[in-house]
């Protein structure tokens, strides 16, 4: 087994990027971008680090609504990853990858995915599955026979995923999908600052940080909701927008206060700060017909069987980005203890680095169970013997 099996988590927002005998996860935003004032010029990835100059940034994204729907921009970001970012020490040196790929992921896209990997970039050894399975393999400490039962809660960029696990194996028919993202959330507060403050909304990449600085889960939603009404309250921010001179990235100015100065443009942020990501338990606020997230990990779990529901209630395991937000784990569980019946206890895991919980688990299994990766793994002798269908029903999970 190889030593340095590459881990790509190939997401919407970022592809999370590393080598299993490394400890560091590298973040490449998944896009092209194009900003107003570099015309010339176009990002590939964390290029975008060389911008001096966010303001009216466009971005060019292969992921679209979850799924690879560009293959022209991701090959053009791969191409980068792998020529300058995904060095295997030499040519000698045997190529394996673990890569996940998008829940539901359809038959032709599949194809081109491992077809991809093969041909064009020479890949010896390959797995692909979804960023779920790899968080699974973590939790339940690789044993996938004995009683390994948890459900994931994924909460990226796209889409909310509940995706149960029972003896290692995805219950298919039992996993739901929320059209609620962090993409969502973003564009909510865009809209609702332009309508309130100020006009942001070509400000994608200010707005996402702005989201991400501010914005928490409340436990106590209508209670603070009240105290936002309330002309000095606790709750309120000044949020101070970048200048790209000074700042390339906003601030909260209460957490900064050496960095104040007269000429600072700043966004109030009040109930914004609950309301956004209140979004995800209730997406009906917004027009979505459908449930939140806490209802819909209640409802995964009540529709499998009666002996293994107390396993899945004490191993709930939340991973993605909008897992990032204060107070997340414990609106969950909090939720989730008023729906359930008082018989089964509730544990809600919060990973240290939720939105790398994958890539963690991608190199857990390739430290801690070589014997069941090589069991996974689909060479590429075995691709072009066996064909496509080969391929795609080990992948299937």
């Amino acid at each position: 087994m190889t030593k340095n099996t590459l881990i790509l988590d190939n997401g919407g927002y970022t592809i999370k990027m590393s080598f299993s005998n490394k400890n560091e996860v590298k973040h490449i935003p998944n896009c092209v971008t194009k900003v107003k004032a570099e015309r010339r010029r176009l990002f590939v990835g964390d290029e975008i680090d060389d911008c001096k100059d966010f303001t009216g940034a466009f971005y060019l994204l292969p992921i679209s609504k979850g799924y690879l729907n560009n293959y022209d921009i991701q090959r053009q970001i791969w191409d980068y990853l792998f020529k300058n970012k995904c060095k295997w020490p030499d040519d000698n040196t045997e190529r394996s990858l673990l890569l996940t790929q998008p829940y539901f992921n359809f038959k032709p896209i599949q194809e081109y995915l491992i077809e991809t990997m093969f041909e064009d970039y020479n890949i010896d050894k390959l797995f692909i599955a979804n960023p779920s399975f790899f968080s699974m393999v973590k939790h339940c400490k690789g044993d996938l026979e004995n009683n390994a039962c948890c459900l994931i809660v994924d909460s990226g960029y796209s889409f909310t995923h509940i995706v149960p696990y029972i003896n290692g194996k995805q219950v298919k028919y039992a996993t739901k999908r929320i059209d609620l993202g962090g993409k969502a959330l973003t564009n909510y507060l865009k809209d609702v600052i332009s309508y309130r403050q100020l006009h942001v909304l070509d400000e994608t990449h200010v707005m996402n940080q702005c989201k991400e600085d501010c914005c928490f889960v409340s436990t106590d939603f209508l209670n603070e909701f009240e105290q936002c009404k309330q002309r000095n309250n606790s709750l309120t921010r000044d949020y101070v927008l970048p200048d790209f001179v000074n700042y390339r990235r906003g601030f909260v100015k209460e957490d900064h206060p050496d960095k104040s100065t007269s000429e600072q443009q700043i966004i109030k942020m009040n109930n914004e700060r609950i309301q956004t990501t209140e979004i995800l338990f209730y997406p009906s606020d917004i027009g979505i017909n459908q449930i939140g997230i806490s209802h819909a990990i209640h409802y995964v779990i009540e529709s499998l069987p009666d002996e293994f529901k107390p396993i899945l209630y004490e191993n709930i395991v939340l991973i993605g980005g909008n897992a990032c937000f204060v107070g997340f784990k414990e609106r969950i569980q909090k939720d989730l203890r008023s729906l359930c019946d008082h018989l089964f206890d509730v544990a809600v895991h919060l990973p240290d680095k939720p939105i790398d919980d994958p890539v963690e688990g991608a190199r857990f299994l390739c430290k801690e169970t070589p014997d069941l990766l090589s069991k996974l793994f689909c060479s590429k002798v075995e691709y072009q013997k066996k064909g496509m269908q080969y391929c795609l029903d080990k992948f299937s999970n």
